[in-house]
């Protein structure tokens, strides 16, 4: 039995994982018997930041790797670098890592060349398509080979390990961005856009990012758009820009000059929540606005191929339109021609948990180590 306290790091560093973790770090911060420290390794630096200024967590650890035009192989080699010299240093008995990003693949990766267990929070997401979404797909196959305790959020991400045939112990326990979502949304936070009448327009929300909507796909995204604003007088764009030049210049180009366009820099947390509660409808390639926006009875299209969460496609909540203009415009236009088309993904029900997820992975750690 591992004497008590258990030391826990729980690594991030995206945007994402942030606000997935956030829940979690403040249950095992206030639960007795568990030491945390909170790693950061500065994939991504002011999106982070303004997370955990929200949720008041601040970092015991930061490896501030970011650099301008970072490639993927600078992130996972000074990632790895860095945290196998602080595991060394801190002697966890356990990293606690969230998701597919570069920083999950490469805590994981770290800790596992030092034999410290791994913990994976939202284990378990699969397209079967190694390059869709990229690196994301490969980055959480690695770590769910190298994992011992495995936090899938759903049934279908519970037979993904399964078919995996992966080592370690599997417990379902929701997705702990319902969590988030939940504590935030209750605030009703504001989202004020300059010249943006959220009452006077419909208001499509919309995010992109993806790596492999770089290019073409992300100029005829920005064609969709047009198209949309220009069949619907009453509806409104907001597209806040990710920081990356390769996403937000083109988009920039294509659309700045519409009226009724608004890209604003990334919204914080707080405030993407507010506009998620005040807009008609979602466009967007990310992950995670597929599992949140569910929660406020918002319709979901997915600007992808494939998605990882195909329970959001089942449960009717969200749809995949891949990155087609005509396809974008028609699929759009019919949610906002069709008040049973928007009512039927509206009132689906969210598939991913109900806000209690990071009371199970706490408890699950805990249970680990008493067994051990």
């Amino acid at each position: 039995m591992t004497r008590l306290p258990i030391r826990v790091c729980i690594t991030l560093g995206t945007r994402p994982e942030a606000i997935k973790l956030a829940p979690v770090i403040q249950k095992f911060q206030k639960t007795p018997g568990l030491e945390t420290q909170i790693v950061l390794t500065g994939q991504h630096r002011e999106m982070v930041d303004q997370v955990m200024q929200l949720f008041d967590i601040q970092a015991d650890q930061d490896l501030n790797i970011m650099q301008p035009q970072q490639t993927l192989s600078d992130i996972t080699c000074r990632s790895l670098q860095g945290l196998q010299t602080l595991f060394s240093e801190l002697q966890p008995h356990m990293v606690l890592v969230q998701g597919d990003t570069t920083t999950a693949f490469a805590a994981a990766l770290a800790a596992f060349y030092q034999k410290i267990p791994v913990g994976h929070v939202e284990a378990g997401l699969r397209t079967d398509n190694i390059l869709n979404p990229f690196p994301e797909e490969a980055n959480r196959r690695l770590v769910s080979q190298i994992t011992t305790l495995h936090f899938p959020p759903t049934d279908k991400s519970v037979a993904n390990l399964a078919a995996s045939g992966v080592y370690g112990t599997v417990v379902k326990t929701g997705n702990t961005v319902i969590d988030a979502l939940q504590t935030v949304a209750s605030k009703m936070p504001a989202c004020e856009v300059p010249g943006l009448d959220w009452t006077g327009y419909r208001v499509i929300l919309s995010t992109v990012h993806r790596r492999e909507n770089w290019g073409k796909p992300l100029q005829d995204i920005a064609q969709g758009f047009l198209q949309i604003l220009d069949k619907f007088a009453d509806v409104a764009l907001l597209l806040p820009l990710h920081r990356n030049p390769t996403v937000r210049e083109p988009l920039t180009a294509a659309l700045d000059s519409h009226p009724r366009a608004f890209l604003v820099e990334p919204l914080d947390y707080g405030q993407l929540v507010g506009a998620m509660q005040r807009c008609y409808l979602l466009l967007t390639d990310s992950g995670g606005l597929q599992e949140e926006a569910p929660g406020l009875g918002k319709p979901v299209l997915v600007l992808r191929e494939t998605t990882e969460r195909p329970e959001a496609v089942e449960a009717g909540t969200a749809k995949l339109v891949g990155t087609e203009p005509s396809t974008i415009t028609t699929e759009t236009a019919k949610l906002l021609s069709d008040p049973a088309a928007y009512d039927a993904m509206a009132r689906a029900i969210n598939p991913f948990g109900d806000g209690k997820a990071s009371e199970r992975i706490v408890k699950a750690v805990q249970e680990h180590f008493s067994n051990s």
